[in-house]
């Protein structure tokens, strides 16, 4: 059973004469609290089930709770509909904002009373903040898979010299320092990009791209060079 403790009010305290005292209950975890004359706890979520008419914004919701419960149980069940959580709701009746721990009958609220529900400021700015960021990032993506289009076309011109090396065919080194010029125009445009979190990390995966690219595009004109060389001293030999 859990233990009860009474405490006197009024004329006859001392003398344990007062018929007026208010009875307290200690819950398991050590919190007083206060019993009604109906036997039932304050905040306990029990007793008859009222009808609250809630208006957040255009929006209107209508749900039904133990006239005993809290404003933070009414908070928990209007989360699912308003698409707020508990912590960013503000509740107001009758023009005053009310606690979490307040309960609904203690604060006059009866059948069909009306109740106001704001969003808090601050979860406001930080759901703005957070808008923010994400068009922030999918505008770096975009910037970025643009980038990546031009290297996927330059890497063919550059896959096309590699045949062309390899097959003996005569290649202008003005096509290679072309090739590499165009890369490195895109690693300009792609260090342009201001990026953060996902968006950065795709930057940072194209660049290195680019960069192999364009190493291999000058590797390629060596080669050409060296086998062009050889393919001289061959016939100047003979």
């Amino acid at each position: 059973m859990k233990p009860t403790h009474r405490q006197g009010q009024g004329q006859g305290e001392a003398d344990g004469t007062s018929k007026d005292q208010v009875d307290w209950e200690m819950r398991p975890c050590g919190m007083l609290v206060q019993r009604r004359e109906d036997g039932t706890e304050v905040g306990s979520g029990t007793g008859p089930i009222i009808r609250i008419n809630v208006s957040y914004g255009s929006s209107h919701h209508e749900i039904f709770l133990p006239a005993h419960s809290t404003f933070g149980e009414m908070k928990a069940m209007l989360a699912p509909k308003c698409g707020l959580e508990p912590k960013e709701q503000r509740l107001f009746f009758r023009g005053k904002e009310k606690e979490d721990d307040e309960n609904l009958d203690v604060a006059g609220l009866k059948e069909n009373s009306k109740v106001l529900l704001l969003e808090d400021q601050a979860s406001k700015e930080r759901k703005l903040e957070k808008l923010k960021r994400d068009e922030e990032m999918s505008k770096a993506c975009e910037a970025v898979a643009d980038v990546r289009a031009e290297v996927d076309k330059l890497s063919e011109r550059v896959a096309a010299l590699e045949v062309a090396v390899h097959g003996g065919t005569k290649v202008s080194d003005k096509e290679f320092e072309i090739s590499t010029e165009l890369l490195m125009r895109q690693l300009l445009q792609l260090d342009g990009i201001e990026a953060e979190g996902e968006a950065r990390v795709q930057r940072k995966a194209e660049a290195l791209v680019i960069s192999k690219k364009a190493g291999f595009s000058c590797r390629l004109l060596e080669i050409g060079k060296s086998e062009h060389g050889l393919e001289q001293s061959t016939e100047h030999l003979s």
